[in-house]
């Protein structure tokens, strides 16, 4: 019922290629795109400056592909969820999906979503950067669409808009404000949009 990981094959395999990776999504998360160079990412990364370009010929490549990692990990603990609940209860699952969300604002380093925080810095709706976020919003709310739809929901469509702007308005507030207040109010309201 839910949709792979993104279909683009894979990079080869690469000790260097994944700390480039590793070390961009962790300073990237943390401080923000723009305010981390490439040269920090090398030196952190503990490789030259040849083997970044040989992997990366651009940083605007490098932002894309720490947010494809992220869409993969999204959807990758989405389909465990999946797996762990079987097939019996759509809406249960997207209960789950809401009750990660929540479980995500909870944690510690919690800085909001790499997708809003990414497309905040790269205003262009047309950028690369934004295609890869407007990628990830999409499958997340056909998934939630599909789940509601399969929920016998009145309205999936408008169920699953609703629950994205929850999720989004809830990432925000657990990282400006308290995370664990955003957390029951994202599950509450999310609650009133499934059962209703």
């Amino acid at each position: 019922m839910l949709p792979s990981a993104t279909d683009a094959a894979p990079p080869k395999p690469s000790a260097a290629r994944d700390r480039l990776l590793e070390t961009a999504s962790r300073i990237f998360y943390a401080e923000g795109v723009h305010a981390v160079g490439v040269d920090r990412v090398i030196s952190e990364a503990q490789v030259t400056r040849a083997t970044f370009y040989r992997h990366f010929p651009g940083k605007e490549l490098l932002v894309e592909a720490y947010l494809r990692a992220a869409d993969v990990d999204i959807r990758t603990r989405g389909a465990a969820a999946a797996e762990a609940l079987g097939t019996g209860d759509p809406l249960a699952l997207v209960r789950a999906f809401v009750a990660g969300v929540g479980d995500e604002i909870c944690l510690s380093g919690f800085r909001g979503c790499p997708f809003i925080n990414a497309a905040a810095e790269y205003p262009d709706p047309d950028s690369a950067v934004r295609v890869v976020v407007d990628e990830h919003r999409a499958w997340f709310h056909d998934t939630l669409e599909a789940l509601l739809t399969a929920g016998g929901h009145a309205d999936p469509a408008h169920g699953a808009r609703v629950l994205v702007q929850l999720r989004d308005g809830a990432m925000v507030g657990g990282y400006l404000g308290d995370q664990e207040t955003a957390r029951a109010t994202l599950i509450a309201a999310a609650e009133g949009v499934i059962g209703g």
